[in-house]
This record gives structure tokens, C-alpha cells and sequence, in this order.
């Protein structure tokens, strides 16, 4: 069992001594410190579970010191210790953060029983944040086509163990989800799970946010920062849209999940992690390898699990599934009104569609189709255009190759006619390699697994 660690600070040795005795004797790890400033510094290096601090002291007294350590740890708790306890002192304390406030001389029970209560109100409230985090996520993995069922299972052996695992899938089919999924079923679901999206942080300040920085690092730098690595330490830590990082920051990267340990920037102290790496992306990071923007021995290092979410055009038997549920998310409130349905003809339509920002596109349109439908029921008639004209793959693309030419030349819709070229195409140049899609793949000029989702998507499986 890991022991809690208790940072006690007040200029008075004998104070410290005694204090720590005490607690030792408990089974706390403690550390000290006669000095506010040192404090903080040490508390750089390493957060406690609890700070006891003495209100006056030379230098910075206790109440500045939890003004600034609230400033930069606000999670963390700490009980205020004064010979000279005023109402006025304590309220000033309490306003600031502190968790309690004890009077001088310390009697053992007193400190015994505020110190227990202080790390039970730390360990209820962390307990709170990691429920939140874990009943945050607005749905679970929804669907029973065969595609999911296969997700759902290897999701399960995954989970449980220790590996890196590398998300893979098109914008919108759920990479976070999934990574939610798997942290709630993992040995770390107690520790935190810590994201970062790789592609919404400007490329000058990403490593300061993966790694976090000292203060005066670099101008507005006015206090030290915990980096995503640092806080998720004991946890798992989300790399998401991994494939729009930079050159210069996937060799850091590389470095520190090669060694687990990593400098904050500005510092020269080296901080050790214990990090369990899930990342996610929408590129084919083969080719991304092949056109030198992604390294090589940083794919192999993530890629040890590979996950891949099927799109939803390949799991079209989970649409209705997907509507009830999102049905049920808008509703009940003042915005939404009551739970609304949608009709048979609706649910046809949307299994005709092809879906291209996949399962957030969905969710988008019932949110948008149960704002502004007026009654009970979502009908044909609230659904765009796009919709009620009917199936992005239409029967037209059953047309036999000698006439293929003249369906989708004359076709007055673009998807339509664009489905119907595509399909054709591809029979023909398959036709040409007798069903070897490598062959083909190769001969046309596009990725393998991008063929084999077009000859599924397109019907010519």
C-alpha cells in the first residue's frame, strides 16, 4: 500500500520534530520544511497528499504560502496551524482554501483525527472527479452489428491489461469513446485519464502542455505548470489526433515514452512517470511514414494494440439503435421538450445515407431534427433535401458496365453519379486483377484498406 505524504512546514524545529514523530508513527511519509519558499519548491519536485503549515513564520508567512500553493495546486489540501489562532485568522484561511485550522499546542488526538479527515475529504473528492469522468461521457458504446460486437470484444481483452494501444478510424466514429471505454475497464480506471488533442494546440506551445514548464520558462510563463504527462502519472494518458503533431515534437515524445521520465520546460529537474499511452487518429499513419510526416520507430512504439473503429456506413444495422438513444439525450428539457420518435420512413432514409462524418453526424442531425420539428414525431418531411431524395447508392448503380457510361454521364445527382462511377470502376479494375485487391489497390494508385472500404461500402464484396 502506497503511503500518504504529508508536507509539514513551520520555523520552529521542535515543532517538526514532534509532528513528524507523530505522524511516522502512523504510517504517514513526511516531509518538512522551515521555510514558505522552500516549500513550494519542494513541492515542484513532488505533491503531497496534505500540507500542515504554521501561520507565522519569517520571510512568507503561512497565509501567503496558501495563497500561492492554491494558486498553483488548488486540489491539493492543507490545514493551518497558529499559537496565535484568531477568528479573523481562521476566516482569512479558510477563504484562501485551507481545509482546517488548528491551534498551538497540538494535542496528538486533534492532529491525528484533522489530518484522517483532511485526506478522506482529498480522497472523496478526487472519488467524485474520476465518477464524473466516468459517467461524463454523454453514451456507451452503442450497436450489436457484428462490426461492434468485434470492437466491444476486443475492447475487453485489451482493456484489462497494461498495453499501448493505437486507435484508429474516420472523424466522428467515436476514437474518444473508445479510449473512455477502455479506461473505465482498465487497473488504472482509479488514476486519471488525461487528454490532449494534438491538433488544437498551437505547435509552440504543445510541449509545454505535454510536459509543462517553470516559471519564467518564456514570457507569460508567471508560475510553474503540471504538464499533461505530470498529471497523468499512475493513470493513462490520451493522445488524441496523434498523427498532426510535428516532426521535432514526435522525437520528444518518442524519448520520453522510450525512458518515462522528462524535464519540464525551462527546468533542468528530471521528473520519473508511470504512463499507460493510448493514442487515436483519422490518418493512415503508413502513409504518413511513406511522405516523411510521421516517424517510424514513434508508429511501432504506439501501435502495440491496434484498434480500428468501423465507419458507420459499415454498421448501418446500428442506426436505429443510435437514434433512440440520441432520441433520448435531447430530451426532457426545457431546449428539447419530451422525447420525441422518429418514423419507419425516416429510419429508411438514414439507412440510405452513407453518413460521411459518421456517428457524430447522426447525433448532430437528430439534435437539429428534434430543435426544430414541431410535434410529437420526426417525419420525411423535417429531414434536408439531401435526405428525401433518397439513398446516396441508389439503385441506379446496379447498371451493367456496357451501359455504365451513359448512367452516370446522365445522372442528375452528383453523389448518385459519383457512386455509380465509382462501383464500376472498381469492378472493372478488380475484374482486371481477378479479386486480388493488392494488386489492385496498387495499380489505381490508393491504399489497400482504403480499396477493401470502398468494395464494402459500394456493395461488391
Amino acid at each position: 500500500m502506497v503511503k500518504k505524504k504529508i508536507l509539514v512546514i513551520d520555523d520552529e524545529e521542535t515543532i517538526l520534530q514532534s509532528v513528524t514523530d507523530i505522524l511516522e508513527d502512523e504510517g504517514f511519509e513526511v516531509q518538512t520544511s522551515l521555510d514558505g519558499e522552500k516549500a513550494l519548491r519542494l513541492m515542484e519536485g513532488g505533491l503531497p497528499d496534505l500540507v500542515l503549515v504554521d501561520i507565522w513564520m519569517p520571510g512568507m508567512d503561512g497565509l501567503e504560502f496558501l495563497r500561492q500553493m492554491k494558486a498553483n495546486w488548488p486540489f491539493v489540501p492543507a490545514v493551518i496551524m497558529s499559537g496565535h489562532g484568531t477568528i479573523e485568522t481562521a476566516v482569512k484561511a479558510t477563504r484562501l482554501g485551507a481545509y482546517d485550522f488548528m491551534e498551538k499546542p497540538l494535542s496528538y488526538e486533534h492532529l491525528l483525527l484533522t489530518v484522517q479527515n483532511a485526506l478522506k475529504y482529498s480522497d472523496l473528492r478526487e472519488e467524485n472527479v474520476l465518477l464524473k469522468q466516468k459517467t461524463g461521457a454523454r453514451h456507451e458504446l452503442i450497436g450489436e452489428s457484428s462490426a461492434m460486437k468485434r470492437l466491444k470484444e476486443q475492447i475487453a481483452i485489451v482493456a484489462p491489461t497494461d498495453a499501448w494501444v493505437l486507435i484508429q478510424g474516420e472523424n466522428g466514429t467515436g476514437k474518444e469513446l473508445v479510449a473512455q471505454t477502455i479506461h473505465r475497464l482498465s487497473k488504472q480506471n482509479q488514476k486519471p485519464l488525461v487528454e490532449i488533442n494534438c491538433a488544437a494546440i498551437p505547435e509552440e506551445l504543445i510541449e509545454s502542455e505535454l510536459f509543462g514548464h517553470e516559471k519564467g520558462a518564456f514570457t507569460g510563463a508567471t508560475t510553474m505548470k503540471r504538464g499533461k504527462f505530470d498529471l497523468a502519472n499512475g493513470g493513462i494518458l490520451f493522445l488524441d489526433e496523434i498523427g498532426d503533431m510535428s516532426l521535432k515534437t514526435q522525437a520528444k515524445i518518442l524519448r520520453i515514452l522510450q525512458e518515462q521520465r522528462f524535464e519540464r520546460v525551462g527546468g533542468n529537474k528530471t521528473i520519473t512517470i508511470d504512463v499507460r499511452i493510448m493514442a487515436a487518429t483519422n490518418k493512415d499513419l503508413e502513409k504518413e511514414i511513406k511522405e516523411g510526416r510521421f516517424r517510424e520507430d514513434l508508429y511501432y512504439r504506439l501501435n502495440v494494440i491496434s484498434i480500428e473503429i468501423p465507419p458507420l456506413r459499415e454498421r448501418k444495422d446500428d442506426i436505429p439503435l443510435l437514434v433512440d438513444a440520441f432520441l433520448s439525450e435531447f430530451a426532457g428539457d426545457a431546449v428539447h421538450g419530451p422525447k420525441k420518435r422518429a418514423t419507419p420512413e425516416v429510419i429508411k432514409a438514414f439507412m440510405g445515407y452513407n453518413w460521411p462524418g459518421n456517428v457524430r453526424e447522426l447525433r448532430n442531425m437528430i439534435e437539429r431534427l428534434v430543435i426544430l420539428s414541431k410535434g410529437p414525431e420526426i417525419t420525411v418531411d423535417n429531414l434536408p433535401p439531401s435526405f428525401r431524395r433518397g439513398p446516396t447508392t441508389a439503385p441506379e448503380t446496379q447498371v451493367s458496365t456496357s451501359n455504365s457510361e451513359a448512367s452516370w454521364m446522365t445522372c442528375p445527382d452528383f453523389r448518385k453519379a459519383r457512386a455509380i462511377f465509382e462501383r464500376e470502376y472498381l469492378a472493372k479494375r478488380l475484374a482486371e486483377y481477378q479479386g486480388n485487391v493488392k494488386k489492385t489497390a496498387e495499380a489505381i494508385g490508393i491504399e489497400r484498406r482504403h480499396l477493401y472500404r470502398k468494395i464494402k461500402a459500394l456493395g461488391l464484396d
